[in-house]
């Protein structure tokens, strides 16, 4: 049996084994500074196989940077021995009941960095959707101070602000560049291991004001690409404006857009709206629809500039059928004319698409310039086979329940007391955020800087109301609320509770909003998991700190507080398996066994495992089956282990923690 490594890919490992297997000639050896071999990236070489300029020491190029960023690259490649512990006391179960533990959301407490190292692993591509809101950059230190924050004195001399004397060469205030240095540590290896976790086809939506949007545009294109950068939203949060010292009132804030793959990108738009559709006011065999002009609109399109684009079309003025073709029948020619001008314009569609679409023209008498003439327009119909027609999302966002003051409103209708949340962004928002994307049944949804947990509430109202299945993941660092706050006196100590309780109450009313109208399979439950040290004891990733006096106590590697639940999640994070996967507990020859994912997970913890619990699990020809290393009742138990496997399911990949 194989042991578990129960700990975090080393991510530059993956990155060297992944440059070594495109360029297997660039690897060699070299000697470090303490006189060990050790694997190294030939430079030369490797610069002769990409063919590019290579750019050294103090040659000007372009490049965003700041002081600790390499600090900040490495932070989100090491490894961690970390673990998720499941809280079945805080969980709820799909249909509400407190202590369910079925449901398939995931509310995860603890540092979002060491967080989403745990499931760059198990769900590496398979997030559809990432919102974020992290905290906006006020110039006051962060809750998440990872080990590189700086002192302003520290910034001072990374940054190159000091000559060899130590004498200061600018003049720099702490809001100025420290902040922004911190801000940036902080979100830089949260990102870049966000993106791994994003689908292809899939997108990430991040919340940010003034303070850092340029940074933010600067560090997702080089995250995600330039040529993903899909953009900016502006959202119009306070029509009345802030009340900040500034010399202008700011009424909005930005939604920053960044996807994986722009040509693969699953942003459709939204839904018409009322006055949108009211506009598709003709109807024929194939449904309703409106009529756009053919002709090119504005004065920059000129027959001069595009001559393939101006060309005559005919009309029968019996029907308004078109041709390319002149006619006895067609003998209405129509030319694109600039009516204001009277200059040559252009069709927005060449010839060969009135060829191949001429179907959807209709020509029509009008009125222009007090004198009747012919015109050409399309037929845009309202449905495209069973599609609902959409409009691309708007660059602007002003609609008043974009306000953001409705996100108070809706903690305090919820808790039914001020003052709980300050500041959590409206569900409408992240609503809109959702039904702008083509979001498939069961895909998830992840937001790794929670708060108030708006994004689950957003997920299972559009659940409720579309009968859809999707997931959220909620990630948050149990923040400590201060102690004269009005959560703090209401009990809640820090925002994870907020978070949970806040998810619990919008579940029940969500589910009763809906009344018989509510999907029966409708999610309003979620697990509980929380962020610890590692269920194995030291020497399990330190075998060579420990001596022979010393292995006899350390027969069991599992440190003496964990549960079997504990471990079974460890696991499932070491192995690929998604924590939302269903868990049925049997017992087999008086054994616990955790039945995972109907069968593809078979893992028992208990000691003393006698052959009938072996064979049993055997039998069941699971993917995995995972135990203790030291669970075995008795030597013949452990001799015949691998035999009895082979006998019963032979392609069962055994594992021991």
């Amino acid at each position: 049996m194989d042991k578990l490594k129960m700990q975090t890919v080393n991510k530059a490992d993956e990155n060297y084994r992944k440059l070594a297997e495109l360029f297997p000639n660039v690897v060699t050896e070299t000697i470090d500074e303490y006189g060990e071999v050790v694997r190294a990236i030939d430079k030369d070489v490797l610069m002769q196989e990409i063919a590019v300029k290579v750019v050294e020491g103090r040659e000007e190029r372009y490049q965003f940077t700041w002081p600790d960023k390499k600090k900040a690259m490495l932070a989100a490649n090491a490894p961690i021995t970390a673990t998720l512990r499941p809280v079945v006391a805080d969980s709820v179960g799909k249909d509400g009941t407190p202590g369910g533990f079925d449901s398939e959301n995931l509310y995860i407490e603890g540092d979002n960095l060491e967080v989403l190292k745990l499931l760059q692993e198990t769900y590496l591509g398979k997030v559809k959707m990432i919102y974020i809101d992290p905290p906006y950059n006020t110039g006051n230190d962060f809750v998440y101070e990872d080990d590189f924050a700086q002192s302003a004195d520290e910034y001072m001399g990374n940054s190159g602000q000091y000559d060899e004397e130590g004498n200061r060469l600018v003049t720099n205030t702490e809001s100025n560049g420290r902040f922004h240095t911190d801000w940036l540590n902080m979100i830089y290896p949260r990102l870049k291991i966000a993106k791994d976790l994003l689908a292809d086809d899939d997108v990430i939506f991040i919340s940010i004001d003034e303070n850092e949007i340029e940074n933010i545009i600067k560090l997702g294109c080089e995250i995600f690409g330039e040529d993903n950068h899909l953009g900016e939203i502006v959202v119009k949060s306070n029509p009345r404006g802030s009340m900040s010292t500034a010399e202008i009132a700011s009424l909005h804030e930005y939604l920053s857009i960044f996807s994986k793959n722009r040509l693969e990108c699953r942003i459709i738009g939204h839904l018409l709206t009322e006055n949108m559709t009211s506009e598709y006011k003709y109807k024929d065999e194939n449904g309703e629809y409106r009529l756009l002009g053919l002709r090119m609109r504005g004065g920059f399109w000129r027959r001069s500039d595009r001559p393939n684009l101006y060309y005559p079309i005919y009309i029968t003025p019996n029907t308004g059928l078109v041709s390319l073709e002149r006619s006895s029948e067609y003998c209405e020619e129509v030319f694109p004319v600039q009516p204001s001008t009277m200059e040559d314009g252009t069709w927005r569609w060449s010839k060969e698409k009135v060829i191949e679409q001429g179907y959807l023209l209709l020509g029509k008498k009008i009125t222009r310039n007090g004198e009747l003439c012919w015109d050409i327009y399309q037929k845009d119909y309202l449905t495209k086979g069973n599609q609902e027609r959409r409009t691309k999302a708007k660059s602007i966002w002003d609609e008043p329940e974009i306000n953001y003051q409705n996100g108070t409103v809706e903690i305090k209708s919820l808790f039914a007391k001020s003052g709980i949340f300050d500041y959590s962004k409206p569900v409408f928002l992240i609503m809109r955020i959702l039904e702008m994307l083509d979001l498939k049944d069961e895909d998830i949804i992840l937001d790794f800087f929670s708060g108030s947990a708006t994004t689950a509430h957003a997920v299972m109202k559009l659940n409720a109301e579309d009968g859809g299945h999707r997931k959220f993941i909620m990630v948050q660092l149990p923040e400590k609320t201060d102690e004269k706050s009005e959560a703090y006196k209401a009990g809640y100590k820090n925002i994870c509770e907020i978070g949970k309780e806040r998810i619990r109450r919008a579940g029940r009313k969500i589910k009763e909003d809906a009344g018989l109208t509510a999907p029966a399979d409708l999610d309003i439950g979620f697990r509980c998991l929380r962020l610890d040290e590692s269920n194995m004891k030291p020497v399990y990733y330190t075998p060579d700190e420990v001596g022979q006096q010393d292995l006899f106590s350390l027969v069991d590697n599992v440190k003496e507080d964990r549960t079997p639940e504990d471990l079974l999640f460890q696991v499932m994070l070491d192995l690929g398996v998604l924590l939302s996967s269903p868990i049925e507990v049997k017992e087999i020859a008086d054994k616990k066994v955790f039945n995972v994912a109907d069968g593809f997970l078979l893992a028992c913890f208990d000691h003393d495992v006698t052959e009938e619990t072996v064979k049993a699990i055997a039998q069941m020809k699971p993917y995995y089956a995972v135990f203790r290393d030291s669970s075995m009742a008795n030597d013949s138990v452990a001799t015949n282990f691998e035999q009895i496997f082979e006998t019963y399911s032979p392609d069962t990949v055994r594992k021991v923690l």
